[in-house]
């Protein structure tokens, strides 16, 4: 069993999305509903005994799974997960519960199609976050666009058709570069795909230069980094609730998790060289699009800046080389990132979803049309409270733990990283809190606001999941940081090797 556990985590919600689709019309959405709550739920626990069944002791790869699929090119079904990816398999499915729920009652359109498109997604992120294979990890990195294109384009805002086609072509055109740059060294390697034999080769410092800059193009469209971050505010503020959840919680993740898999170990010396260059576009991220979420007055396009310059602080902590050689990346920043990451994804999946919960009672994300929410929902002011602080990096949250941890990476390596790279503890407080207190705080502005209701069972249950896996991590984050910390180890020996030739 545990020699498939991937390919479950894969197929299954493929399979039950196909399965979903195929209920048809809207005459058949009670069973659609309960079809995709039990594929995903399903898929969700067969990710389980990843951690579980994970020897935090071992840094390789583990539940691997290999079979020949295009024999003539050397092209091999070959799937594995170590502790830099086996978490964001679970955060993954995790969050495609949570969506299926989300859109529940929301949804009254073509639901079969939504809810499909969903665990469908789900099964090709999971590929992407599992493969050892190149051309594989890029059919499954390609793959799922076309769903999230479709939740964009047909269940989102006015301007969706806009939004969801520079999602699509900002994402694509970056990815090209990457397959060229997998074609190089297929050849380089002597005809093999396999990510691993990626990593041994050696590579001139002219190759390595051109290598990153082809993987620079991918994946910080994917994170986003400034200044190919543009696409995100647009594909944010049009999607459904249910497609921001997942854009922001996992997504984005790929991008990140690229420069750990391919940029780092495989381009070591090119990305000490450029370092400097990566240091600088994450703390403008960090700083810059901070201030820019300042001035928002639409609460996604907020949450959409703020997930920017949160990220920022993920590709701040990887590129943190330092020590008495200058070549040695820091295991605080570098477990920082990755915390960051997870915990990003819990915090933005919350606040999307606070956000559309409004939305579904208003029909407007516009800050000034809010004013004394929590005189009418008091239980979804409480809930809301709690993610807002865990944005803003409250101690106890998981907002906060990874962020220290760069900071006290940075800290070793730069001073001046650190500082400015805490600034985001200041911005981040200030447009969440601001945001808050004028949507949920003062005297009931307008009678759309003194009709509310407070939040029902089904959205009582999401908040509430959310907001243990939130407190949760920030109070013990132990169970997170020991299944990376070997792995982490490892990738730090890798990218203080030379490649040259």
């Amino acid at each position: 069993m545990t020699g498939n556990l991937l390919s479950l985590a894969i197929w299954l919600p493929i399979v039950a999305g196909l399965i979903v689709l195929a209920t048809g019309s809207d005459k058949n959405a009670p069973a659609a509903r309960w079809l995709a709550l039990m594929g995903a739920l399903v898929s969700f626990l067969v990710t389980i005994p990843l951690y579980t069944g994970f020897d935090t002791f071992h840094g390789g790869m583990q539940f691997t799974e290999m079979k020949p699929w295009v024999e003539s090119l050397n092209i091999n079904y070959h799937l594995g997960v170590d502790g830099l990816s086996m978490l964001f398999v679970i955060l993954n499915s995790f969050t495609t519960l949570l969506v299926v729920l989300a859109g529940w009652q929301v949804i009254q359109k073509r639901v079969a199609q939504y809810m499909a498109a969903f665990l469908i997604m789900s099964g090709l992120i999971n590929g992407a976050f599992a493969a050892m294979d190149a051309i594989l990890f890029y059919a499954f990195f390609e793959a799922m666009l076309i769903p999230m294109y479709l939740i964009i384009g047909v269940w989102g805002g006015a301007r969706r058709v806009y939004a969801s086609v520079k999602f699509f072509l900002y994402t694509l055109l970056g990815s090209l570069l990457t397959l060229v740059a997998f074609v190089y060294l297929y050849y380089q390697s002597g005809g093999s795909f396999e990510i691993a034999a990626f990593q041994r080769l050696p590579l001139t410092m002219g190759a390595q230069t051109m290598l990153l800059i082809a993987f620079f193009f991918a994946f910080a469209v994917k994170v986003p980094m400034w200044p190919v971050h543009t696409w995100l505010p647009d594909a944010h503020v049009e999607a459904p609730t249910g497609g921001s959840m997942v854009l922001a919680a996992i997504t984005l993740k790929l991008g990140a998790y690229g420069f750990l898999r391919f940029v780092l170990p495989i381009l070591p010396d090119a990305s000490r060289e450029y370092a400097w260059l990566m240091v600088t576009l994450s703390l403008i991220a960090v700083v810059y699009i901070g201030m820019v979420a300042l001035v928002q007055t639409d609460m996604k396009k907020l949450i959409a800046y703020s997930s920017i310059s949160h990220m920022g602080f993920v590709t701040l902590g990887f590129f943190m080389f330092g020590g008495a050689s200058g070549n040695q990346l820091n295991s605080w920043a570098v477990e920082g990132a990755l915390v960051q990451m997870i915990s990003h994804g819990f915090i933005s999946a919350a606040m999307f979803f606070c956000v559309g919960v409004m939305y579904d009672r208003v029909h407007s994300r516009k800050i000034a049309d809010y004013g004394g929410v929590a005189n009418k929902m008091p239980i979804f002011a409480s809930f809301m409270m709690l993610f807002a602080m865990a944005n803003s990096g409250l101690p106890a949250t998981s907002g906060f733990v990874g962020e220290f941890m760069v900071i006290l990476g940075a800290v070793q390596v730069n001073f001046w990283y650190a500082v400015a790279g805490a600034t985001t503890l200041i911005f981040g407080a200030a447009y969440t809190l601001w945001m808050y207190k004028r949507v949920l705080f003062g005297e009931v502005a307008n009678q759309n606001v003194a009709e509310l209701k407070d939040v029902n069972k089904r959205e009582f249950l999401i908040l509430a999941v959310l907001a243990i896996a939130v407190l949760g991590m920030g109070l013990y984050p132990a169970p997170f940081t020991e299944v990376m910390h070997q792995s982490v180890n490892d990738l730090i020996w890798q990218a203080s090797q030379t490649k040259l030739n």
